[in-house]
């Protein structure tokens, strides 16, 4: 399975709705497919296969490990997207939340790689061709910047330099509670969860993973963060935060408990960009503002909205403290509920 996929709670719509059913209405995909993922073991209702005739409580979480076949590659699509510089090798675009990038279970149609072939077309002949020109991605609910490449000379050295690290991403989380130390390095190696496999964990055996963060401003019980990626992992900056004990505010799958109004999702933001352009070698920098409601939940608490991007919290971070997440046995979600950018 994808993996941005996330897991499902069943609303008080559904409660006792058939599994196969609610599945279908969930995700847009035909009943015939949902009960050949059943038979294949491929749905979990909290924890374990069910019989495609069970019925559904509220509350209750569907995780799917599989998904229907794609059949079609993804064409153009008047979808709405916020471009922030474009020349013949480099897009960076300024995503909104609730988009999705790229097509997949449930979202055949409307993503934001469906309004970027419409508006550069030539982008379907770019890298992975059910993903054409990403090289990266933000989870659905992550508002914020992502780079694309445009041409294939240009793909091939933007994955290269994601690989050796080379792009700088930079990001603004509101998190619960205040971390101790202003400023540190979170080092805990990421994995999928071995309890739910729709979730990532900090596991022993998982990929290495580094991100430092800075504390740049505090109200009751919150503290807004400025955070580097140093790797890209699957829903890193959550994992990381909520294993210290300081998950994203709005974060229900890694326990950060309900959204900070008027704001209705995670408080994550990929704020700034710094990377070297593919083909010139030119340092390119890139800012997206807050949008209008992540900057109304900070006004609410108090607290300013930041300006000019993130540029403040390049590192040598970690030499003002370290962070460290340690697996346990089997794998540590970061989150006593058990619990990307």
């Amino acid at each position: 399975m994808p993996p941005d996929r996330e897991a499902f709670t069943v609303p008080d719509t559904l409660a006792g709705e058939r599994i196969d059913r609610a599945v279908a209405l969930l995700t847009g995909w035909s009943r015939v497919d949902v009960q050949s993922l059943l038979a294949d073991g491929a749905v979990l209702v909290d924890g374990r296969a069910p019989a495609k005739s069970h019925r559904l409580t509220a509350g209750a979480v569907i995780e799917l490990l599989a998904e229907p076949d794609v059949e079609t590659l993804p064409v153009a699509e008047p979808v709405p997207i916020d471009v922030r510089y474009a020349d013949d090798d480099l897009i960076v675009v300024n995503k909104a939340a609730g988009m999705v990038v790229h097509p997949g279970a449930g979202h055949a149609h409307g993503t934001l790689v469906h309004g970027l072939l419409a508006r550069f077309p030539e982008l379907a002949q770019v890298g992975d061709a059910a993903r054409p020109g990403l090289v990266h991605r933000l989870d659905r609910d992550t508002s914020g910047l992502l780079v694309v490449a445009r041409s294939p000379r240009a793909y091939e050295r933007l994955v290269a330099a994601l690989a050796d690290h080379a792009v700088e991403r930079r990001y603004l989380a509101l998190v619960r509670g205040i971390p101790e130390a202003r400023r540190a390095r979170i080092d805990a190696p990421i994995g999928r969860s071995t309890r739910r496999r729709t979730q990532m964990a900090i596991r022993a055996e998982g990929r290495d993973a580094r991100t430092t963060y800075e504390v740049i401003d505090h109200a009751g019980d919150v503290a807004l963060l400025r955070c580097r990626l140093e790797t890209g992992r699957t829903h890193q900056i959550r994992v990381h935060l909520a294993a210290i004990g300081h998950p994203v505010v709005g974060d229900t799958v890694y326990g950060g408990g309900a959204p900070a109004p008027p704001a209705t999702r995670p408080f994550l933001h990929a704020a700034a960009l710094t990377l070297d352009h593919p083909v010139s070698g030119e340092t390119c920098s890139f800012d997206a503002e807050l949008p209008a409601d992540l900057a109304g939940a900070l006004a609410t608490l108090g607290l300013d909205a930041p300006t000019g991007g993130d540029r403040a919290a390049r590192t040598g971070d970690e030499e003002a403290g370290h962070s460290s997440a340690s697996p346990a046995r089997g794998d540590r979600p970061g989150s006593t509920s058990d619990g990307g950018a």
